[in-house]
């Protein structure tokens, strides 16, 4: 695949003509999509057939311009340079439109209402104004002429063949008034000079407006600083951001921004991760925790050593994921695009009707040709192509900034339709990792919860099993001195026995003591009490004897129930699919508030669980750590894979929630609605802008008196300004998406 800027284009017309030049003139492309908004290139291709180089010359072929991505060069400062110089170029040209359109509009008014005396009236006015209106007409209007004739040759036609058309119309008949012999009448100019102007000065601000929609992208970039310290041999050396290898050792001092992805070597510091995730809290970082470049230390001297650097660092991975989210078509853009294949002829051919109708009922030349005008110049194929594109990269962005990243745009439309969420437990609504939640001793062998403690971590030492290893952990949380054993042994995962301060321990299931002949009768009770409510109950036995019973759970995530709350506000139905038993699952669902539980579903059952929810009629969005899960992931309408800041390219899902938080659910949910929601508006907006008021540029209301004139007679000077408004107006509603609120 090869992805590019591409520049020049002025309507979703030009999208559409570079991706058949792409589609019919290279050998070995396979697929080409064009998005307008983003004005960015996707081309897939067999690369024995084509590459780089022809899919370029074919782009400049048709009339375009292609900003090369080069290997090892910043593909990203080139396409903001060429964005640069394509504002500044559509910023002069309007400049000297208005410089040279304003007196003659001025003037020419003057004139039509008397306001200026005889003189103007005089033939040589009529060349004054020629001499107004040409600069404007082939130096601010050249674009329209070339785009049109490129466009045409390309077998389409697009927004510059409107308005080529529909502004030459009005200059060559003025030109004609002047040179002709004996035709005399009204001339024209102001009309398209003005016309000219008003639409460059719309595309001049549409490309401003635009470029903003694509300010998550500016803004993720620049979390990348351009250079890192390297230490070697004990001393700091400040190198480019792109010599960095992996194996450096990278020093960040407090407030400065990691470079590139790694493990820390030494120091302590909180460091601030929000960019990346969304969550707000910064996080402990010491010895062995992995950093990520784009965050911002804290207060300590961290050094790392670097694992991940250039394209494969995780901000580099977000960001190209959003770049291709951005740039990807949504289901629902496909009306828009068929409408606007037919829209251009159909506005020639409507063009040409109003004036045959016209010229036919009232014998008039002139008003008909102002008729003719005003359509071609009022449709505005622009904000068709706009609407859906610029809300895609605006949600997407959004997204982006929260921690929440879409895969396509096709995602984030599906994940606005989702009617249930399924989460699995294990890693989504709990920890993934079990932790002591219970210490219960029995007198008058251990006289305190710390005793037990002591005696049971003594024994579990050595044990690598992730219940040893939370019995460790939480001795270290409570400073409980943790006494030398010996003699250990690990009994087959149901219990470890060691020798502990000259004692014997035994830690393990109550089925192991039976099996070997001890009696756990006192411990009966608390081993049923804790077992109904989820939990893995560990009976400690010192010298032959039931000292006490250790709890130990998955513990539940702290904002498990706050985002099952936040899903449930959302209309959603909430479904736990888990492997655990029914009495873990069922206490872990009770505990956040979910009340349909699907349990002792194995790994390879997950995806048939999530079909049998489809074929209830369910909208499927399934969430889950995208390993275990993928399967599900797949099935499901919507896959929703918990990631974390260094493992965002997880393949499984079509929404990635990059801080690891459930809460990323509903906030993902909540903003591919309000995308949706703006896209329909959008559409609405610009499908009404062109029923409405092309019939009243044809003149459908001119027999009725009682309205006001310029409806009744629309100029073609306010179908310009009308035309330059809806695309702006398109472009803004999407970047509201930028200040909306998210749960």
């Amino acid at each position: 695949t090869l992805e590019f800027p591409v520049t020049g284009m002025t309507c979703v017309n030009c999208a559409a003509n570079i991706e058949r030049a792409l589609n019919k003139r290279v050998p070995g492309v396979i697929s080409a999509s064009v998005n307008f908004a983003s004005e960015r290139a996707l081309v897939s291709y067999v690369p024995t057939m084509a590459g780089p180089s022809e899919i370029y010359a074919a782009v400049e072929k048709a009339g375009y311009g292609a900003v090369p991505v080069e290997e090892g060069k910043d593909a990203e400062d080139a396409e903001a340079a060429a964005r640069r110089r394509e504002i500044a170029d559509q910023t002069r040209k309007f400049l000297v439109g208005a410089v040279f359109a304003a007196p003659l509009f001025f003037l020419s008014m003057g004139r039509d209402f008397g306001l200026l005396g005889p003189w103007v009236h005089a033939a040589w006015v009529g060349w004054l104004f020629f001499a107004l209106a040409t600069p404007v007409q082939f130096y601010t209007g050249w674009d329209y002429y070339v785009g049109g004739v490129r466009s045409l040759a390309a077998g389409g036609a697009n927004m510059d063949v409107l308005v080529a058309m529909g502004s030459s119309v009005a200059y060559l008949y003025s030109l004609a008034v002047l040179t002709v012999p004996g035709l005399s009448g009204h001339t024209y100019f102001e009309t398209s000079a003005v016309i000219i102007t008003l639409i460059k000065l719309g595309k001049m601000l549409e490309a401003r407006t635009k470029g903003r929609t694509g300010g998550a992208i500016r803004e993720l970039m620049g979390l990348r600083p351009k250079t890192a310290v390297v230490v070697e041999e004990g001393a700091e050396k400040e190198i480019p951001l792109a010599l960095v290898a992996p194996g450096n050792v990278v020093r960040v001092r407090p407030g400065e921004r990691v470079p590139v992805d790694g493990t820390v070597l030494s120091g302590r510091s909180a460091v601030d991760e929000s960019m990346l995730t969304g969550e707000p809290m910064p996080v402990d970082k010491g010895p062995g925790d992995p950093v990520v470049g784009g965050s911002i230390n804290g207060q300590g001297v961290l050094d790392f050593t670097a694992e991940k650097v250039g394209r494969e660092t995780a901000l580099s991975r977000i960001i190209k994921m959003v770049q291709e989210a951005q740039g990807s078509k949504a289901p629902i853009q496909a009306l828009a695009d068929r409408v606007a294949a037919v829209f251009v002829p159909g506005v020639i051919l409507l063009a040409a009707l109003t004036f045959g109708v016209w010229y036919a009922a009232t014998g008039q030349f002139v008003p008909s040709m102002i008729r003719l005008v005003a359509v071609l110049v009022i449709a505005c194929p622009c904000a068709l192509g706009l609407a859906t594109p610029t809300a895609i990269m605006a949600g997407v962005g959004k997204g982006a900034k929260s921690g929440v990243l879409f895969k396509d745009s096709a995602s984030l439309e599906r994940a606005a339709e989702v009617t249930a969420v399924v989460l699995d437990k294990t890693g989504t609504i709990t920890r993934g990792k079990p932790a002591v939640v219970d210490v219960v001793p029995f007198e008058p062998l251990c006289g305190s919860p710390e005793e037990l403690l002591s005696l049971a971590a003594g024994a579990e030492a050595g044990s690598e099993h992730p219940v040893g290893r939370a019995v460790a952990a939480e001795a270290a949380r409570r400073n409980v001195a943790v006494p030398l054993a010996t003699d250990f042994t690990a009994h087959g995962g149901l219990g470890v026995s060691a020798r502990v301060g000259g004692r014997d321990v035994m830690v393990g299931r109550a089925r192991w003591f039976e099996e070997t002949g001890f009696s756990v009768e006192g411990a009966r009770e608390f081993i049923e009490k804790l077992s109904s409510q989820g939990k893995t109950v560990m009976v400690v036995a010192v010298d032959g004897r039931a000292c006490g019973v250790l709890a130990v759970a998955d513990t539940v995530k702290d904002e498990s129930a706050q985002a099952v709350q936040r899903l449930k506000d959302q209309g959603l139905t909430v479904v736990m699919l888990t492997g655990d038993n029914p009495v873990t699952a069922n206490a872990i669902a009770r505990e956040v508030g979910i009340e349909r539980v699907i349990a002792e579903v194995k790994p390879d059952e997950k995806a048939d669980a999530v079909r049998s929810l489809k074929e209830e009629g369910f909208v499927v969005a399934m969430v889950g750590d995208g390993i275990n899960d993928a399967p599900a992931l797949a099935v499901a309408d919507v896959g929703m894979a918990i990631g974390t800041g260094t493992d965002v390219a997880i393949e499984a899902g079509g929404v990635i929630l990059a801080s690891g938080s459930l809460v990323g659910v509903p906030r993902a949910v909540a903003l591919a609605r309000s995308t949706m929601r703006t896209i329909r508006m959008n559409l609405v907006w610009a499908f009404g802008y062109n029923v409405v008021l092309i019939p009243v540029a044809a003149g459908v209301l001119a027999p009725f008196p009682g309205l006001p004139g310029f409806l009744r007679h629309l100029h073609p000077i306010l179908a310009a300004l009308a035309m330059a408004f809806s695309s702006i107006s398109v472009v803004t509603n999407s970047l509201a998406l930028y200040r909306k609120r998210l749960v």
